[in-house]
């Protein structure tokens, strides 16, 4: 009995040390600098309410003109009756519903962005899907069989066509402070709905695209050199804090002489430090010029401005 006494008491006591091994392991180094990957797969809604970036202006000819309650309801959802204009509509035809995008606030969320987006393109949400039921006069009647939000007159109609299902690949863990491997790399430029900062499941639209070789189903990793901070105007005021503790003798000054004279201490400078990685994302859909990626696994908030490399 004694002995099996303490058979069990040593089998206790390295259980408990394999344990509190496993788990500093998981909290310390390895879950820091490689997180363990947790992929948000792409919906069926994701792929298709994405939205995307082009060098092409869509042509606008046909468009939605108005629905059935017209002019008292101007807002359209799946199963609503609505009128296109223009021609060439055909009973049991598809149409994806899309619309060119401005920016009413023209704020800028990095320096450049405006520039970039007038570089990329023309961005467009997509806003659903509309199927010819009949034609009459010059009208065509048609129903809208999917939505991702409502679609108003005047919103631009283009053939629709199906998207490849995208499947992830199987999570490993991310290297938070890799370096660049030399692949394409691309810049966040926007963000459906002008969002400036995302989460998982995130929208965002990058500035390389096929002609850089990307295709549908490859994978960015979102990455954020600390430099970055020192031009937000928000982040950058931690650099104005004071790091300095009354003991230290010779006090670190962060960013070359900020807050103590250059030469009495350490000059710390962030753009030497390693960029961080922030996120990965898997690429919906691409143009020659751009790509629309969706947000699938973050450890902190991806920002538009944020670089994008190619996995």
């Amino acid at each position: 009995m004694k002995k099996t006494g303490w058979f069990l008491a040593l089998l206790l006591v390295a259980s408990g040390a394999w344990a509190q091994g496993g788990l500093a392991d998981d909290a310390g180094t390895n879950a820091t600098t490689f997180p363990i990957e947790r992929m948000k797969a792409p919906t069926y809604a994701d792929q298709y309410c994405a939205g995307f970036i082009t060098k092409e202006l869509l042509p606008n000819a046909n468009y939605v003109g108005g629905g059935l309650h017209s002019p008292s309801t101007t807002k359209y959802t799946i199963g609503d009756i609505v009128f296109l204009t223009g021609s060439g509509y055909q009973p049991g035809q598809q149409l994806e519903v899309v619309r060119e995008l401005r920016d009413p606030n023209r704020f800028e969320l990095f320096d450049g962005q405006q520039k970039m987006i007038r570089a990329a393109g023309h961005p467009y949400s997509e806003l659903g899907r509309v199927r010819v039921l009949d034609t009459r006069n010059k009208t065509a009647i048609a129903r809208v069989e999917y939505s991702c939000e409502p679609m108003v007159p005047g919103d631009s109609l283009i053939p629709f066509s199906e998207k490849p299902q995208i499947t992830l690949r199987e999570p490993g863990r991310l290297d938070r402070f890799m370096p660049a491997n030399g692949k394409p790399m691309g810049r966040i430029i926007m963000a459906r709905d002008f969002d400036s900062q995302l989460g998982w499941g995130g929208k965002v639209y990058i500035n390389v695209g096929s002609n850089q070789g990307v295709k549908v189903g490859d994978y960015f990793r979102a990455v954020r050199p600390y430099s970055n901070d020192l031009k937000d105007p928000v982040d950058s005021l931690s650099f104005k804090a004071s790091t300095v503790e009354d003991t230290q003798r010779r006090p670190a000054s962060l960013e070359a002489g900020m807050f103590t004279k250059e030469g009495s201490g350490p000059v710390v400078h962030v753009r030497d430090f390693p960029r961080r990685a922030v996120g990965e994302m898997v690429v919906l859909s691409v143009t020659p010029t751009t790509s629309t990626a969706m947000v699938v696994f973050a450890v902190e908030d991806v920002h538009a401005g944020d670089f994008a490399e190619v996995e």
